[in-house]
């Protein structure tokens, strides 16, 4: 059997499968490919190649695994993030290309600066402030988390990466940020649980079975608990013109706008990646 017939029976398994949430156009044939690469260890597959019988088990047991929901990133043991290499491990929110445009707006203001320092809360494994890290080399980054887990693959990712300007604290939001940052961050960026509680068996099996809670959700009624907190806070430690960026799922854009503004940012807005409209990022700054 050759790789043409191999992904057009993976991609049939993936469309009928009722576990994934088929938000993207042709996504389907991206991780069908993307697994049948892992599989044969190439970085593309030529479609007439005739796949041995070994690595044509491995790969099928690969597409039942992802048919069954558990996301691509779980199943080959890292995700590529902005051309990075991120570990990713069970218990740790999975990183997913709609989060690159957070870190790429995070990006764009940080290389503004003249010796930036930027924070990224509920960091998980690493993901913005690695990507960060990377490409403005001259910022000083900060990544939060309340996971012990997250934070030491936080921590690996870094040194993998030889990122020594990343570092990552294990704490809730602000807690664990040297004191000695108040007033001086120019970019904090945060993409939060902000699942409400009653709303959680309603999200796709590959979410709720392989995210962990903590990750989804802050348990609040209306998934909005842990942005007040972050938002009020905010203040504290962003400077004059400091800019605090919160990725969320389209519906939450007015309800999150309306607690940023609340909270005395300025020209709050929404932006979206034309290419992953499935989130917006709302951006708000601090008066100054």
């Amino acid at each position: 059997m050759n790789a043409a017939e191999l992904l057009a029976r993976a991609v049939a398994t993936l469309k009928a499968s009722p576990a994934l949430d088929h938000w993207q156009r042709d996504r389907e044939e991206i991780e069908a490919d993307d697994l049948l690469c892992f599989a044969l260890g190439v970085e593309e597959v030529d479609p007439d190649e005739e796949v041995p019988p070994a690595v044509r088990r491995r790969f099928e047991r690969f597409v039942a695994r992802r048919a069954a929901g558990e996301p691509v990133q779980l199943i080959k043991g890292y995700a590529t993030f902005r051309g990075l290499e991120i570990l990713v491990r069970p218990g740790i929110f999975v990183p997913r290309d709609s989060t690159e445009f957070l870190a790429e707006q995070a990006i764009r203001r940080l290389r503004l600066r003249r010796e930036p320092i930027a924070v990224d809360l509920a960091c998980g494994g690493g993901t913005v402030g690695l990507a960060v890290a990377a490409e403005v080399p001259a910022a000083e980054v900060y990544g939060t988390d309340i996971s012990e887990l997250a934070i030491r693959v936080a921590r690996r990712n870094a040194r993998r990466l030889d990122l020594p300007n990343a570092r990552f604290l294990r704490g809730d939001l602000y807690a664990a940020l040297p004191r000695r940052l108040r007033g001086r961050v120019d970019v904090i960026t945060l993409h939060p649980p902000y699942v409400a509680k009653g709303e959680l068996r309603e999200l796709p099996d590959e979410i709720r079975r392989f995210e962990p809670v903590h990750t989804l959700t802050d348990h609040s009624p209306d998934g909005l608990g842990l942005i007040q907190r972050a938002v009020a806070e905010a203040g504290v430690w962003l400077k004059r013109g400091g800019w605090l960026l919160i990725e969320v799922s389209p519906d939450r854009v007015r309800s999150v706008a309306a607690v940023m503004r609340r909270g005395g940012l300025r020209d709050v807005r929404s932006t979206v990646d034309r290419g992953f409209k499935v989130t917006r990022v709302l951006v708000g700054r601090w008066p100054g």
